[in-house]
C-alpha cells in the first residue's frame, strides 16, 4: 500500500491494516462423518437402533445448559419463529432497549437447516444405516459484548455432531484495546475514521494475531455452554478450531470527504474498465457469485447505503474496495478457500519432515500466514490503484515492452497492444482477480483459448505451449514473475504500470484523449 499512501501523502492521514469480521468454527472430528460417528457410537456401545434417544437426551442437555447459563448470566431467552430473523439487528436493540454496554445480550433460540448424523433404513439390505444428511434443528445463539472482544456471538449447533461457530470482529477488538490504552477515536459503524495515534492502533491490530485462539474460543464457547464439555462422557474429544471466513481490511483514512471524493471515482472507472471487461460486470448482481459458479471470475459493482463498492472473486474468494464514512477508502481480502494458498510448514505436521510450502489449511494453526496473504492482496490492488496514476507519459510507460529484447542468448519479441491476442492477454494482466492469488498457464490458456476447455487432450497440450511461449515473453520484458516453489506468477510494478495505462487508455475515445492532451 506504499505506492498508493505515496502518491497521495498531502491528502491521507494515514493507514491501518488488521481483521474485520471474521468467523471461528469448533468441529468435533470424530463425529462430523459417517465413518467417524460410527466408530464413536461403537466407543460408546451405542446401538444403531438407540441412536434417537441417545441423540434427542444430549440435544435437550445442550439446551438446558444455555438457558441455564442464561438465567445466571441474567439475559433474556427468545425463541424465533422465523430464521430469515436478522439476529444481530435484533441483539443490538435488545441492548439498547435494556442499555447494556458491556456483557451478555441475549440468548436466541430458532430451527435452521444443518448437516447432520441419522440412522435410516435400506430397503435393499433390510438394515438400518448411520448417514450424513440434511435435517433441521434448534440452533442457540448466544449475543454478547464483551470487554476485551466487543460485539460477537456464539452459535452452537444443538444436534449431533455440535458444531460451534464463533463471530468476532477485529475492528470491535481494536475499540475495546484503544479505550484500555487510553487513546482517543471516531468510530463509525465498524470503521475509524480518526484515531489520535495511528501507529499505536496497528500494533494493537498485530497483538490481536498473537493470540491463543483455541484457548479463547474453547472459553467463549463453554461460557455459553458449559455442558459441551461433559454430553460425551466417559469419551473427551477436543474441539478442532477453524475460521471458515476471515476478512482483513485495510482502511486508509483521508483527511476530508471531499479529499476522497475527487479520488474515487478516478478508483472505481480503473477497476471496472482496467480490472476486468465491463461484460462481467453484475450491477446490483446476484448475492453469492462465486459460490453459483466457482471457476468464475467476476467483478461486481454496486452501489450501497455506506457508499459504492466494487468487488472480485475468484474460487470463493475476493479483494473489494468501497468508500466508507465518507472519507475512509476501504480494501478489503476475504478468504474462504484456503487452499489457493500456501504456508510454509512440514507435511501433516511431522516435525520429523523438512518444512516445505504446502496447501494453507483453515484451521487457525495456519492463521497468522493467511492474515499475511490478505495484506498481500490488499497491498497488490493498492498497487494497481497507484499503477493508474502514474505522472509518466504514456511513450515512456509501455515503450520498452514494445520492443524486442534478449534475454539469456534468446530474443523476444515485443508486444503489440493493439492486436487482438496480445490486446486479451493485457486485459488479463490488469484484472483485479489476479491481485488476490496470481494466475496459472491454465487460467491464462483458458482466457485466451476459450475452445480449449472442449478439445481434445493433443489440442490442449498443443494450448498449453502457446501460453507457456507467452509468459516466457511476459518475463522476459519484465511484466510478470514467478511465485517461489509454485506454478503461480504475479505482475511486477512494470507490469502493472504497462497493462494498467494501455488499457485506461484503450477505453477511453478519441475525443477524450484530445481533451486531456489538450
Amino acid at each position: 500500500m506504499n505506492k498508493l499512501m505515496e502518491l497521495y501523502r498531502d491528502r491521507i492521514v494515514g493507514a491501518i491494516s488488521g481483521l474485520d469480521r471474521i468467523r471461528f468454527r469448533g468441529t468435533l472430528r470424530w463425529l462430523a462423518s459417517e465413518r467417524g460417528m460410527g466408530t464413536f457410537m461403537n466407543q460408546a456401545r451405542i446401538l444403531l437402533k438407540d441412536f434417537s434417544g441417545w441423540v434427542n437426551g444430549l440435544t435437550a442437555q445442550v439446551r438446558d445448559s444455555c438457558e441455564s447459563r442464561a438465567k445466571d448470566l441474567g439475559i433474556e431467552v427468545w425463541y424465533l419463529m422465523s430464521s430469515g430473523v436478522d439476529k444481530e439487528k435484533l441483539a443490538r436493540q435488545i441492548a439498547a432497549d435494556k442499555r447494556i454496554t458491556e456483557g451478555s445480550i441475549c440468548l436466541l433460540s430458532v430451527v435452521e437447516p444443518c448437516i447432520a448424523p441419522m440412522v435410516k433404513g435400506n430397503k435393499a439390505s433390510k438394515k438400518l444405516e448411520l448417514v450424513m444428511a440434511p435435517r433441521k434443528c434448534v440452533f442457540v445463539y448466544h449475543y454478547f459484548n464483551d470487554p476485551v472482544f466487543g460485539f460477537g456471538h456464539v452459535r452452537i449447533q444443538s444436534w449431533a455432531p455440535f458444531n460451534i461457530f464463533i463471530c468476532l470482529n477485529g475492528r470491535h477488538w481494536l475499540e475495546r484495546q484503544l479505550q484500555k490504552q487510553g487513546i482517543d477515536y471516531v468510530k463509525d459503524g465498524n470503521c475509524f475514521v480518526r484515531i489520535e495515534d495511528i501507529a499505536a492502533a496497528q500494533v494493537l491490530l498485530h497483538e490481536q494475531l498473537k493470540t491463543d485462539w483455541a484457548k479463547l474460543l474453547n472459553g467463549l464457547a463453554l461460557g455459553s455452554c458449559p455442558a459441551l464439555s461433559q454430553i460425551l462422557r466417559p469419551l473427551e474429544p477436543e474441539y478442532y478450531w477453524s475460521a471458515d471466513e476471515t476478512e482483513w481490511a485495510t482502511d486508509i483514512m483521508f483527511k476530508s470527504v471531499e479529499a476522497l471524493e475527487e479520488l474515487f471515482p478516478s478508483f472505481v472507472h480503473h477497476a471496472m474498465r482496467v480490472c476486468d471487461s465491463s461484460s462481467v460486470m453484475k450491477y446490483l448482481g446476484r448475492r453469492n457469485l462465486a459460490g453459483a459458479a466457482p471457476d468464475e471470475v467476476i467483478s461486481d459493482y454496486r452501489r450501497r447505503y455506506e457508499g459504492i463498492r466494487v468487488k472480485h472473486s475468484v474460487n470463493y474468494n475476493s479483494v473489494k474496495m468501497y468508500n466508507k464514512s465518507g472519507s475512509l477508502l476501504r480494501i478489503e481480502t476475504t478468504i474462504n478457500n484456503t487452499r489457493d494458498f500456501k504456508v510454509f510448514r512440514s507435511p501433516n505436521d511431522d516435525e520429523g519432515k523438512p518444512a516445505s510450502w504446502q496447501k494453507m489449511r483453515k484451521g487457525v494453526s495456519d492463521l497468522h500466514r493467511r492474515c499475511e496473504v490478505s495484506q498481500q492482496c490488499n497491498d497488490r490492488y493498492g498497487d494497481a490503484l497507484a499503477a493508474a496514476q502514474v505522472e509518466e507519459k504514456l511513450k515512456e510507460v509501455v515503450s520498452s515492452a514494445c520492443n524486442k529484447v534478449v534475454k539469456e542468448g534468446k530474443r523476444y519479441r515485443g508486444l503489440n497492444p493493439w492486436q487482438q491476442d496480445d490486446y486479451q492477454m493485457l486485459m488479463f494482466l490488469s484484472k483485479g482477480e489476479n491481485a488476490i492469488n496470481g494466475f496459472r498457464n491454465h487460467d491464462l490458456r483458458k482466457w485466451l483459448y476459450r475452445e480449449s476447455e472442449q478439445s481434445g487432450k493433443d489440442q490442449q497440450k498443443k494450448y498449453s505451449g502457446r501460453t507457456t511461449r507467452r509468459i516466457k515473453m511476459l518475463r522476459a520484458h519484465g511484466l510478470i514473475r514467478k511465485v517461489p516453489r509454485a506454478n503461480r506468477y504475479v505482475l511486477t510494478e512494470k507490469g502493472q504500470k504497462f497493462s494498467c495505462s494501455l488499457m485506461t487508455a484503450s477505453a477511453l475515445d478519441i475525443k477524450a484523449l484530445t481533451e486531456m492532451a489538450a
